[in-house]
């Protein structure tokens, strides 16, 4: 039960702290707005109304029964009430109207029904709140005569109201407005600091990072700025090491080069140089492994335009491109997404005969597949060959020449740009490598 309840709750509620604590504000003012509103309404000005209609109408039999017991002084009768009291009053022998003039849902027509059917009784009195703007109409009978008058709408109900409803209303409207510079002013920290760590998780810099807000998002803000300086810090020693490492390798290797150039036993010569050369390509993939832990700026990257360009660089009639979609623009990387989409293409031209490349633009985010006609990788390899080192050499035979990072590389670059990436069989019956990016 309290589990639904909970879910319910959860599906209602708004997702964003912002208009979360807007509610927390918002929602006592409003609902003591309300309350003391009713109070209002029920204790004051339902009771000032009845007693201000039932002084009237009481106003009303007065007349009725001094017009009944003395009708000589009809002038003097009339003129005295409209000169004191402010009444029109009309004496004639018309037809007395059928129809009801009274709103159905008027809180003062209630009143003045309930009032005017207790003195006059039933089918005795018409009356017509909205005819006029400042008076109100009713007509009464009187054995054979109509009296019609005419009073003041402030003899019937209380002009208040409408002041009050106004003086509640308006101080309530300031204070969530109020509220609501003051929330933007406190969730925008927060906001600048997710927006940060999102920019950190794809591996930008965040330099310009400034803390500010209370002490407590501070004090988070300024923990994430350590944390972020330490990564780099450790990525950057980690880049550089596997840089070093490799170049410093390439110097032996380059001499042992000379020598075996000047050996006389050609055999020899030539195993060992396959050797050197196989070592020089693993030197390659830890240094391009390396070049993807080196920080590169974000900038605005027509991915159309990337492809082609990629196309364009391999120049093989082999690859075939289908650049049918919408222009699609995204932030990130640009030599980083080139590599890892010239690694994957690269594979897909070294064990196939035909590589086709689709992209298609969804609801913020795009899709690149890469499909060839190879032999393919077995489903249950499809999590292993990305890992770092991990070479596959049945089937497809990827990576033979190399140390298994091609993929691991890919994987990393992808998930840096908040994408992912899947693999599964193409319709050619090879590889199919599925990309997808945010935009």
């Amino acid at each position: 039960m309290f589990s639904g309840f909970n879910n319910f709750k959860k599906n209602i509620l708004p997702k964003r702290l912002f208009y979360r604590a807007l509610i927390i504000v918002a929602a006592p003012t409003i609902i003591l707005q309300i309350i003391i509103t009713v109070v209002f309404y029920d204790s004051i000005w339902i009771k000032a109304n009845k007693n201000i209609t039932r002084s009237l109408v009481t106003q009303l039999k007065a007349i009725e029964e001094v017009y009944q017991n003395d009708k000589t002084n009809l002038d003097f009768f009339t003129d005295s009430y409209k000169n004191n009291f402010n009444f029109e009053i009309g004496i004639n022998q018309e037809i007395f109207p059928n129809n009801s003039g009274e709103r159905r849902f008027s809180p003062m027509d209630r009143s003045l029904r309930r009032e005017l059917k207790s003195t006059f009784g039933n089918n005795n009195y018409w009356f017509n709140t909205s005819k006029f703007k400042n008076a109100v109409e009713i007509k009464i009978r009187s054995n054979n005569d109509v009296i019609e008058f005419l009073v003041p709408k402030e003899m019937v109900s209380a002009s208040s109201v409408r002041i009050f409803v106004l003086w509640t209303t308006l101080p309530s409207l300031v204070l969530i407005i109020i509220a609501l510079i003051f929330l933007k002013n406190q969730t925008k920290p927060l906001v600048k600091l997710a927006k940060a760590a999102e920019r950190f998780g794809k591996g930008d810099y965040v330099n310009d990072f400034r803390a500010s807000g209370s002490q407590e998002i501070r004090k988070a803000a300024f923990e994430f700025d350590r944390m972020a300086k330490r990564i780099n810090r450790h990525l950057n020693q980690r880049a550089e090491m596997l840089s070093g490492i490799s170049h410093d390798l390439r110097t032996p290797l380059t001499r042992l080069k000379l020598q075996l150039a000047m050996l006389k036993q050609k055999e020899i010569s030539e195993k060992m140089s396959k050797d050197i050369d196989e070592m020089e390509k693993m030197l390659n993939d830890y240094l391009q492994f390396a070049k993807t832990q080196i920080q590169e700026d974000t900038v605005l990257i027509n991915l159309n335009n990337l492809l082609n360009s990629i196309k364009n660089s391999f120049d093989d009639s082999n690859l075939f491109f289908n650049n049918s979609t919408a222009i699609v623009e995204l932030k990130g990387r640009p030599t980083a997404l080139k590599r890892s989409f010239e690694n994957i293409i690269q594979n897909g031209l070294s064990y196939g005969n035909k590589v086709y490349l689709n992209v298609q633009k969804g609801n913020k985010r795009v899709t690149v597949t890469i499909e060839d006609d190879g032999p393919g990788i077995p489903e249950d390899q499809y999590k292993n060959v990305f890992k770092p080192f991990f070479r596959l050499d049945k089937s497809r035979s990827l990576n033979q020449s190399g140390v298994g990072l091609g993929l691991a590389i890919v994987e990393d670059i992808i998930n840096s740009h908040g994408g992912n990436i899947h693999l599964g069989k193409s319709k050619y019956n090879g590889l199919q490598v599925k990309i997808s990016l945010p935009f």
